[in-house]
């Protein structure tokens, strides 16, 4: 089987359907991640293209690349399956599934629910996403896999597009991840999508900040991006556990050195 040894491993992957998706959601997490020495990645299943104030693929990758640069994150993969026909099927798949087998992360973020009045892709990615997770560790399928060695992801949480405040219906647990300090990072990462946000729809900024600082409250913090688990959030140590601030015990390892 093949090792996948040309291939860092990474702790943290975050799947959106199309560039932005992730900024949106969790860019603010994914930046403190980066700062705490885990190493990140993202994955988006599509281009994004075609997309009204865009003129072509190539800008919206570099803006792709111009966003995860500015959160710090390394790796950035784009499996370029179609923007605005996206489905979940078999090869979607095992396509995503090969990624994970290939940086063998730790924990995978991903949409959590539907999107109404968004962009359907998104409810798409959620199912592929959950599928993929799946598909990742199942052995007897080498062929199907490029004889990639099978991975277990150990944690899978939710996300949210930060237009929506409430959390995933029927989630098995919630938090939020503390972005007091790198909320003007997230939003300087939004910010490199000049073509999804124009002049005229500067005042979407206005209404992620708003949010984040909502989410943030609700939990202490400054500032904050909530998450879904899907397992109820469990502890041996309650006291440690609230006292930490550091969210649910064993979603992430302690901290790397820098």
């Amino acid at each position: 089987m093949a090792a996948a040894l040309d291939f860092p491993k990474l702790d943290v992957i975050a799947v959106g359907a199309h560039p932005d998706d992730v900024e949106i959601a969790c860019g603010g997490t994914l930046a403190q991640l980066v700062r705490l020495g885990y190493q990140v990645g993202i994955i988006d299943l599509t281009d994004g293209e075609p997309t009204p104030g865009s003129p072509g693929p190539e800008i919206r990758l570099e803006e792709a690349r111009a966003a995860a640069e500015t959160l710090g994150v390394g790796i950035r993969v784009t499996l370029n399956l179609p923007n605005r026909r996206l489905f979940d099927g078999f090869e979607e798949r095992v396509l995503l599934a090969k990624e994970f087998r290939k940086y063998r992360p730790d924990v995978v973020i991903g949409f959590g629910d539907k999107t109404p009045m968004a962009s359907p892709d998104h409810w798409q990615a959620a199912q592929i996403t959950d599928a993929a997770v799946f598909y990742s560790r199942l052995t007897k399928w080498d062929e199907t896999f490029d004889h990639l060695r099978v991975h277990t992801i150990r944690h899978q949480v939710y996300f949210q597009l930060s237009f929506n405040p409430t959390p995933p219906p029927g989630a098995a647990g919630t938090f939020v991840a503390d972005i007091s300090d790198t909320l003007d990072t997230k939003l300087a990462a939004i910010d490199c999508y000049k073509t999804q946000f124009p002049p005229h729809k500067r005042g979407i900024f206005d209404r992620i900040r708003g949010l984040a600082m909502s989410a943030g409250a609700a939990a202490g913090y400054a500032a904050g991006e909530p998450f879904a688990t899907t397992r109820a959030i469990a502890t041996r140590d309650l006291a440690g556990l609230l006292h930490s601030g550091q969210g649910p015990t064993g979603l992430f390892r302690d901290p790397k050195p820098a």
